[in-house]
């Protein structure tokens, strides 16, 4: 049997669906504060890598939204700031996320996540949503001080699981996250859960372009860097249908 080791923002968790809150504490601003506080989540964390002045996830996530607020000449108070932060310890599962996960795991394999998420908010986070009995392992990497997509990251998965990284399936829907576990040596499956033609559908459509659409164009779509994933799937069902020990193989 595999090791299948999962990305959860974006991949078993829809980031989105912070939404809610960010919508009820400032409405009509709620779409721009969700695509410019995941942006600056992100960048923050490549930023104090390369940097190394390493925070948890939970204080670059507190960080980022403070910006995004500043920036947007929005002032929550203590109260609302901390209402919209805690809806990342309660973010929406994918619907396809729990029954893929069961599925994969009454097969046999090995299931764990590897999250650039602290190891409080995973743990919160698995719990509050249920699936928490579906997971060997849920990994932060907080224990090298080091966001994906550094090596060192990914390294934690044979640390922890004992599983050397050619024999892990690695799972993400983010492209910065399928190059990062690529380059460094895991078979990789990238969710494509926006796919090209739907993305330009909706560029023509747009006027203007809203928020949502251009964080699709930014982070949704395959990064030109010569390290494309062994398979694509549209849904993590879709893992059913893969077999683990064609992938990394001349085709």
């Amino acid at each position: 049997m595999s090791t299948y080791v999962f990305d959860a923002y974006g991949t078993l968790y829809d980031v989105n669906s912070v939404a809610t809150a960010t919508e009820d504490a400032f409405p009509g601003f709620g779409d721009t504060i969700t695509q410019v506080w995941r942006l600056k989540q992100l960048e923050y964390t490549w930023l104090r890598t390369l940097m190394d002045r390493y925070e948890d996830f939970w204080t670059v996530t507190r960080e980022s939204l403070d910006y995004t607020l500043t920036t947007l000449g929005l002032d929550a108070e203590p109260r609302v700031f901390d209402t919209i932060l805690d809806r990342y310890l309660h973010l929406t599962p994918y619907p396809d996320a729990a029954k893929a996960l069961e599925s994969l795991r009454n097969q046999g394999h090995q299931i764990a996540i590897l999250s650039n998420g602290s190891q409080s908010m995973l743990d919160d986070l698995v719990r509050n949503t249920r699936l928490d009995h579906l997971m060997d392992a849920v990994i932060s990497v907080d224990a090298r001080r080091r966001f994906k997509p550094s090596p060192e990251a990914y390294s934690l998965v044979e640390q922890q699981l004992g599983t050397p990284p050619s024999d892990v399936v690695f799972v993400s829907s983010n492209p910065f996250d399928a190059c990062g576990a690529r380059a460094f040596g895991f078979k990789v499956a990238w969710i494509e859960r926006v796919t090209a033609d739907s993305l330009h559908q909706e560029l023509r459509d747009a006027d203007p372009i809203a928020p949502a659409t251009l964080f699709k164009v930014l982070r949704l779509r395959m990064d030109a860097l010569d390290l494309d994933p062994e398979v694509r799937i549209h849904s993590l069902m879709d893992l059913l249908d893969v077999e683990p020990q064609t992938l990394g193989k001349p085709k």
